[in-house]
């Protein structure tokens, strides 16, 4: 199963890898594999659309998809983010990134990032958030030189609100706009999910899965202080007891088609239209394949219907 990310666009895997979680934000797992071999197992399975950054890491994780990748390059579709620089915390958590939107600093970052993923250019090049002090057209203008100089071949941004998706518009044509989307935050399906459809963009869904959270993996409290998990708002105790509601329901609509959780999750998500491609992350091959044939998988009027009426989310999503 695949979709074209946007018209004469690259035709993808209907659903993609997030790479983030394979080195950062989500703290060690005793039962992850080697990343090569993970992301080997996508390609192989047609799960061909990458998602990285340089602020992953930092820069770590860049490097280790380029390794990935290597002798492979014309069967990815490689994106990658610029724009978002790490501060640490001093508490061994995963550093913040802080916004840095300057051209100087753009066009800095994605020779860094060509040099890390051993790749001339990338297909897509995000500016991973707007930054306040920076005018969004300076940003964004700077994207479209590296477009002009072939180091990107499109541009997106992420997290991008209406009048900053238009404003960047006029500057160049935003072919992705990547943000949060799944059965616990559907804040954009009303916002930047309409935009992209009216505007032939690609809406990339990251955090399909709520952070793990929609698998049904976790039912309790307590994640070691390098996982990210462990100081967001939905997986505090309280509110993540409140939040068991919303994964009942996507288990009993997962029983009925012999299908797991993640499946339903990334099914509905697909759901919202063809322009929509989730980015699921995973650290093993099994929940790579898990994830792919969620593809395959057809929710009912009902399904939806029952999945549409969760209530909201316990718990800011930051």
């Amino acid at each position: 199963m695949t979709r074209r990310l946007w018209p004469g666009g690259a035709e993808v895997g209907a659903v993609g890898l997030g790479c983030m979680g394979m080195t950062w934000a989500y703290g060690d797992s005793p039962d992850a594999e080697d990343p090569r071999t993970v992301i080997g197992r996508a390609l192989d399975l047609g799960v061909n659309f990458l998602d990285t950054a340089d602020v992953y890491g930092p820069f770590i994780n860049e490097e280790t998809v380029g390794r990935a990748i290597a002798g492979r390059r014309e069967e990815v579709v490689l994106a990658t983010k610029g724009g978002n620089v790490a501060r640490t915390t001093g508490n061994g958590a995963p550093a913040l990134p802080v916004p840095d939107g300057r051209p100087e600093h753009l066009r800095a970052a994605v020779d860094a990032s060509l040099r890390r993923l051993g790749v001339d250019h990338v297909d897509l090049y995000y500016l991973h958030r707007p930054d306040p002090e920076v005018p969004v057209e300076e940003s964004v203008g700077a994207l479209a030189e590296m477009v002009a100089a072939g180091k990107a071949l499109a541009v997106g941004v992420s997290e991008f609100s209406l009048e900053q998706l238009d404003r960047a518009q006029a500057v160049h044509p935003i072919k992705a706009v990547q943000s949060e989307l799944s059965l616990w935050t559907r804040d954009h399906l009303s916002t930047s999910l309409e935009w992209c459809a009216r505007h032939d963009a690609a809406f990339v869904a990251y955090s399909p899965l709520g952070r793990g959270f929609l698998t049904g993996r976790f039912r309790e409290a307590g994640f070691s202080p390098d996982d990210y998990r462990s100081r967001n708002p939905r997986f505090q105790e309280e509110n993540l007891k409140a939040n068991l509601v919303i994964v009942d329901a996507v288990e009993r609509i997962a029983a009925r088609h012999q299908a797991t959780a993640a499946q339903v999750a990334l099914a509905w998500t697909l759901a919202q239209g063809e322009h929509v491609v989730p980015i699921p992350g995973s650290r093993r091959r099994s929940r790579v394949e898990e994830n792919a044939a969620a593809a395959r998988l057809r929710l009912t009027p009902e399904d939806l219907a029952d999945l549409d009426a969760l209530p909201a989310p316990a718990g800011s999503r930051y």
